[in-house]
């Protein structure tokens, strides 16, 4: 927290080792008890409640330190003020599933999708069309909410893993979100570490690019491992989709108006419940039958069906209710009730995250990270890892982002290392890692929109693991480590007006 003109009048300690480490002790035992106890099922409450506690705890050290419990609730305050732009985008994600699954939108993607993509090049294809749209859009998240769903969606249905194709999907929105100039983490990245946008671009491609190769290698050895006795019979399932559904070309309006605004840089949450509307409003010009299985009742006009339909297809969710398992399993989804579990774990992992930063903890964590980098290869590895480590810890992307560009800048400085090389290991620590940790922010919405457990689609995000991995390996071989002559430095590479004041400063707007 940053320091208040009478903190030596309250004779406020700084924090020690063991304050440092005691909440990050407790988040451990509580989410390794609440994994062992419930397994996957750990996400839906119980890792909640263990971020809920261990930032009760975070309090408590404070509040020993001599702060008051007035300096807690303004990082409170703090914390829900950074995650007002993620909320409203997860809530149009939510909205946007339910509307699509009852315009067709969905549905017509995954016809499509039947009929072009086949198990044996699913997953590279999945990786490639995500990357290319979230480079056209520069959001990850807009991708998976999108497209990632309609290939999740069809993965079961071509008798392929859903949870192979997640990590495809996932794969290929970070690559295109951590290379487009549009995206908002990249350009906050390279703001952080005062390095031009198009040179942090060209630092990233010598991590992104082979990373994505990797991921393509092995989601092309994994699909043509796939057996076709694994899939199902499809020939029946297309049929009833058609019959089910209005399939044409004029169901994808929605999805080529939401490019549209993401390309003109509409803020992400009002491009997408923008879509979401359209779609609610073409409904019933296409898909009146599907609307009327929805609604079921016949005491009330069709006017008033419409009506009630779109409401409840944004308020919580559409309901195939055609009798067939696995379509009605694929396209009853969405809402935005179906998000406020995923709300829940961002509340409670950005609260113990800002609170960690602001009362100087996590920096008590980190400095003796920065020590004992002696070589080049020790100082990358460090940054990557502490980006690791504070989407695990701090549970947030913008913390993991900023803290690391602030706490090495100097250091990087100093040995002559450009900047570029900080904002590189930032973005391979801070941005690709963060749908890896199930309490993550990112991790916990990747979950909530694709249907598919963060710890179940991990091993196959093949991208995020190798991304980071590379930076480290460049970083101990020297490869493409660019350095400046001393004397071409700017003098002060840390610009207090942007890192001065804790993650909170960041522009927060995840995906605009």
């Amino acid at each position: 927290m940053a320091e208040q003109p009478d903190e030596k009048v309250r004779n406020i300690r700084e924090p020690s080792y063991l304050d440092a480490f005691i909440p990050l002790v407790t988040l451990i035992v509580l989410v390794s008890a609440a994994v062992a106890l419930f397994g996957l099922d750990a996400v839906d409450g119980p890792i909640p409640v263990a971020l809920i506690l261990s930032s009760m705890v975070v309090a408590l050290v404070v509040l020993n330190n001599g702060y008051t419990w007035e300096d807690v609730v303004t990082t409170g305050k703090i914390a829900f003020e950074s995650i007002v732009t993620p909320i409203f985008i997860l809530l149009a994600v939510g909205s946007l599933i339910g509307t699509w699954n009852m315009s067709g939108t969905i549905p017509t993607l995954v016809y499509y999708g039947i009929h072009l993509l086949q198990p044996s090049y699913f997953y590279v294809a999945s990786a490639i069309i995500c990357g290319f749209i979230a480079l056209s859009i520069g959001s990850s998240w807009t991708t998976a909410g999108t497209i990632g769903v309609g290939l999740v969606g069809l993965a079961s249905l071509v008798g392929v893993s859903p949870a192979v194709t997640a990590g495809a999907v996932i794969s290929g929105a970070y690559l295109g979100d951590k290379l487009s100039p549009l995206s908002e983490t990249t350009v906050l990245t390279s703001q952080l570490a005062h390095v031009d946008l198009y040179t942090h671009l060209r630092a990233q491609f010598w991590t992104s690019v082979p990373a994505f190769i990797i991921a393509l290698i092995v989601l092309a050895v994994l699909g043509l491992s796939t057996s076709p006795s694994e899939g199902v019979d499809t020939a029946s399932e297309l049929t009833q989709l058609d019959q089910l559904f209005n399939i044409t070309v004029w169901n994808l309006i929605p999805l080529v108006v939401l490019i549209v605004l993401s390309i003109r840089k509409v803020p992400a949450s009002l491009a997408i419940m923008t879509a979401a509307l359209l779609a609610a409003l073409m409904a019933p010009i296409f898909q009146h039958d599907a609307i009327v299985r929805f609604i079921n009742d016949e005491s009330i006009t069709p006017p008033l069906v419409y009506v009630k339909a779109a409401w409840l297809a944004i308020a919580s969710g559409y309901e195939a209710n055609s009798g067939i398992e696995v379509l009605d399993r694929l396209l009853s989804r969405g809402g935005m009730d179906s998000m406020l579990l995923t709300l829940w774990i961002i509340i409670g992992a950005v609260t113990f995250g800002t609170m960690l930063d602001e009362f100087k903890l996590l920096a008590k964590l980190i400095n003796p990270l920065l020590e004992r980098a002696h070589s080049t290869g020790r100082l990358v590895g460090s940054a990557v890892a502490t980006g690791f480590g504070l989407n695990v810890i701090a549970s947030d992307q913008y913390i993991a982002l900023v803290l690391p560009a602030r706490l090495y800048a100097s250091e990087f400085k100093n040995r002559g290392l450009s900047p570029s090389n900080l904002s590189r290991a930032c973005a391979d620590g801070g941005t690709v890692t963060s749908p890896l940790v199930p309490w993550n922010s990112c991790g916990a919405f990747m979950a909530a929109t694709l249907g598919v457990p963060t710890l179940a689609y991990l091993p196959f995000a093949i991208f995020n693991i190798a991304s980071p991995l590379l930076s480290v390996l460049w970083g101990m071989t020297g490869f493409k480590i660019a350095r400046e002559a001393r004397a071409g430095m700017h003098e002060d590479e840390t610009d207090a007006s942007l890192l001065g004041g804790g993650a909170h400063h960041a522009h927060r707007d995840k995906h605009a």
